[in-house]
């Protein structure tokens, strides 16, 4: 592989790990999960509750070691963190796409069964006594 693909590719990965590490996960000895407690509602524990914002300050700091140059370092620092949200959106696991739970079957219907005179069985139950609707 070429060392200046490879350097990217090691970026975004490390960056993706870190980042998903502080907003997703308990860590060893659950010391993400206290560092967001203590971040609290403020800026620092929105920043750490949302894997995207989180994921520009963590790839900040390694496009600044990767780049060659200020606007090489602008371009890394985004390439960064987009491939990180690209990898997360890729691994991540939504309980809510493609889960569907069939219930029981029950006795509704579109079509309600009809007698031998072409009205649905219910329509009897709406006629008066005398046979008028």
């Amino acid at each position: 592989m070429n060392a200046d693909l490879a350097a990217p590719i090691v970026g975004v990965l490390a960056v993706w790990r870190v980042t998903h590490l502080l907003s997703a996960e308990d860590g060893p000895w659950d010391v993400s999960v206290r560092l967001r407690r203590w971040a609290g509602d403020g800026f620092l524990g929105r920043a750490l509750d949302c894997f995207l914002c989180l994921s520009l300050w963590i790839a900040a700091p390694v496009a600044a070691i990767l780049a060659h140059g200020v606007a090489d370092g602008i371009l890394l620092w985004l390439a960064l963190s987009g491939g990180a949200i690209l990898l997360e959106r890729v691994t991540a696991r939504d309980e809510r796409a493609g889960s569907f739970i069939e219930d029981g079957e029950t006795d509704d219907v579109l079509r309600k069964p009809t007698t031998n005179d072409g009205e649905p069985n219910d329509a009897r139950a709406v006629r008066e006594p005398d046979g008028t609707p």
